[in-house]
């Protein structure tokens, strides 16, 4: 009659745990709903690091196709007429005027672990915002913005 024996304890250590990449994930549930008055239509607006600094009143609009740019910003990120590149395509703007751009810059955008490269439309219209971020960098993202939160 044979008799399995377990292995004797080594004097190994335990063996190594495979890391597990922990990345923050932006999500909402049904408690950030709380203080809000629902139902609404309010517009996502949020603060994002741009070029290294924070900027504010920047507008998530997923019916844009080009992140826009405003003065205010361009001149208080200190970005110079030599920042720019030509630009010749006209928008419209929210009134449903022709615009014509100042040109398109790149810059940096910071969220959380990722760095993405945006070239924005610099253009010298009034706007409440400061940015209007658009399709393409929430797709380079991969994100889906949520007005309803």
């Amino acid at each position: 009659m044979s008799v399995a024996r377990l292995p004797a304890e080594s004097n190994n250590p335990k063996p190594k745990r495979a890391k597990v990449e922990i990345r923050p994930v932006l999500g909402f549930s049904d408690e950030d709903k709380i203080k809000t008055i629902q139902p609404h239509n309010d517009a996502l607006v949020v603060t994002l690091m741009i070029g290294g600094y924070d900027v504010k009143r920047v507008l998530m609009d997923q019916g844009s196709i080009v992140e826009d740019m405003y003065p205010d910003l361009y001149k208080g990120l200190r970005l110079k007429p030599e920042d720019l590149t030509t630009y010749n395509s006209p928008l419209i703007s929210f009134e449903g005027k022709t615009v014509i751009p100042k040109g398109l810059t790149r810059l940096p955008i910071q969220t959380c672990s990722e760095m993405v490269e945006v070239n924005f439309i610099v253009v010298d219209a009034y706007s409440p915002y400061t940015v209007i971020m658009a399709r393409p960098w929430l797709h380079a993202l991969e994100a889906i913005s949520s007005s309803l939160h």
